[in-house]
């Protein structure tokens, strides 16, 4: 198997966990929301969150990873609230990142930007913690040789996973449940 197809490989076996634990969890429908706008801007995002993500994954690699997830989140919000204007905006995660700094990304995401408080706050961070975590031990288990372009490359598959599921899990939180309609 080629660095490629191991990368594609591993970056399904990401998707595939995080869906099925939101499901499990009650975050996510049986069918994933999904938001082509809010996933054509991944590259956009990923090349400018790269620089913090990449610095801070030795040190703090849960974090590297959940605040990619919380990047997902802000973004269906911000589709869902008003697109036109935030569609316009450039550097999306900068203007996340510079409300508090990237130690308090959780913090911008689920209170200023969600507007989570108390309890129901604690209960998304723990939630984003252990999808990020669930994530880096897949990372582990795999045995992927640090500093190696397929160590960036699952790195890289990792963020973009957390990414799409925490869009989707706030388009789920904001009432977009992908069911059948009924013939009447």
């Amino acid at each position: 198997m080629d660095n490629n197809e191991f990368v594609t490989k591993f970056e399904e076996k990401v998707r595939k966990d995080l869906v099925e634990f939101l499901q499990k969890k009650g975050a996510l429908d049986a069918h994933v929301p999904e938001c082509p706008d809010v996933e054509e801007l991944w590259g956009e995002v990923a090349r400018s969150y790269m620089p913090d993500g990449a610095r801070e994954f030795n040190a703090y690699p849960v974090v590297s990873l959940g605040w990619m997830m919380l990047v997902g989140m802000a973004m269906a919000y911000y589709w869902d609230t008003d697109w036109e204007k935030y569609s316009a905006e450039k550097n999306f995660y900068e203007n996340l990142r510079d409300k508090r700094g990237y130690d308090d990304m959780d913090q911008t995401v689920v209170e200023d930007v969600l507007g989570y408080k108390d309890e129901a706050a604690e209960q998304i961070t723990s939630l984003v913690a252990e999808c990020a975590s669930r994530v880096f031990g897949i990372l582990n288990h795999e045995h992927i040789e640090p500093g190696t372009s397929v160590a960036l490359g699952c790195y890289i598959a990792a963020l973009h996973q957390l990414y799409l599921a925490g869009m989707a899990m706030e388009l789920n939180a904001l009432g977009y449940h992908m069911t059948p309609l009924q013939n009447s």
